[in-house]
């Protein structure tokens, strides 16, 4: 008799659409037969009403000794409010790798049908480092940081990844043409690391080139590494390429610990109503238990949710179609079997 490994995982339920996709996400992966230990914990929005901060240290504290989470999105204010849960998570835990997978998926009809391409995208510098100051009333500045360490880390992890995967070119994307110094120095970096992968063809573009041609031929283009601003904007215009941010899936990784999660918002207009999409974060999910190392179940899940978008019958009204979330979460857990 198999014995089944017991995974300990945190999971954040995140707030608007969060608690409606992340049960029915949970139930996808318990019908699907790996077992997890969920240590659910909260943050964002909702804790603040509460009367928390937005990011309790014991969110903080359950990672690191999970190593493992699962994070539905959580509400960040524009322009005044708290800081972004997100970027104070990528600090705290040093997530400093954004993984950003675009590939076509079978029945979303967009202009390309051969998208497969990965953003890496560095977490923790640049001008989301949030180095701001207010110098009066009228200016304010803010610094781009760039450092040696966190490129080369970066893109070193850029090329690990495709050579685990098999991939067979890394792109440095920036605009070291104006930015000749901070840019520059990501681009020094990358220069260097490809020195260490003979096998793999580095290749370098301007942003504004790239977004260009992503949009006229994103056949061409296979694992591109990004300082933090650009990778953010990229990524998703990458998601719209395969059908939008409702099936972009992502996570965040470091040297100790990893957080999957989908890279929409937290869409509080349709709260409640049961009709969000799940996909982004089930795609998410299914990579976190590749991460578990449960290979097999995780094709498992993929197979159930590729059958039902390829069959059409049972589509949230994003993608089409017209079904709840709980009716698209049942139609994948029947197709599991």
């Amino acid at each position: 008799m198999e014995i089944l490994t017991l995974y300990n995982v945190t999971l954040i339920n995140g707030d608007g659409i969060g608690p409606e996709i992340t049960d029915a996400v949970v139930k996808i992966l318990e019908a699907s037969g790996v077992k997890i230990n969920w240590d659910l914990q909260t943050a964002g929005a909702d804790v603040v009403a509460a009367g928390d901060v937005p990011l309790p240290n014991r969110v903080i504290e359950s990672i690191k000794k999970n190593k493992v989470a699962l994070k539905a999105p959580v509400t960040t204010p524009i322009g005044k409010g708290f800081r972004s849960v997100n970027v104070q998570l990528r600090r705290e835990l040093d997530l400093f790798a954004n993984l950003r997978p675009s590939k076509n998926l079978p029945g979303i009809k967009t202009p390309f049908n051969d998208v497969d391409l990965i953003v890496v995208r560095e977490n923790t510098e640049d001008l989301y480092a949030g180095i701001e100051n207010k110098i009066n009333e009228d200016r304010v500045e803010g610094i781009k940081l760039i450092t040696r360490q966190g490129s080369t880390r970066i893109c070193k992890w850029a090329f690990e990844y495709a050579v685990k995967h098999n991939r067979s070119e890394v792109c440095a994307v920036t605009k070291a043409n104006i930015c000749k110094l901070s840019d520059g120095l990501f681009l020094e970096c990358f220069r260097e690391v490809s020195k260490e992968y003979p096998n793999i063809t580095p290749r370098e573009i301007l942003v504004d080139n790239l977004c260009m041609q992503l949009v006229q031929n994103p056949s061409q283009f296979d694992v591109l590494v990004l300082p933090n601003l650009y990778g953010d904007i990229v990524s998703d215009l990458c998601a719209g390429l395969i059908g939008g941010l409702g099936v972009a899936q992502g996570a965040n990784i470091g040297l100790d610990c990893a957080v999957f999660e989908p890279v929409h918002g937290s869409a509080p207009d349709i709260k409640g109503k049961n009709i969000a999409n799940p996909t982004a974060l089930l795609l998410s999910a299914i990579e976190m238990v590749k991460h578990l190392g449960e290979f097999e179940i995780a094709q498992k899940i993929q197979n159930a949710l590729f059958k039902t978008l390829r069959e059409g019958k049972v589509l949230t009204c994003d993608l089409g179609g017209s079904a709840k979330t709980t009716e698209f979460r049942d139609e994948i857990i029947k197709n599991l079997s």
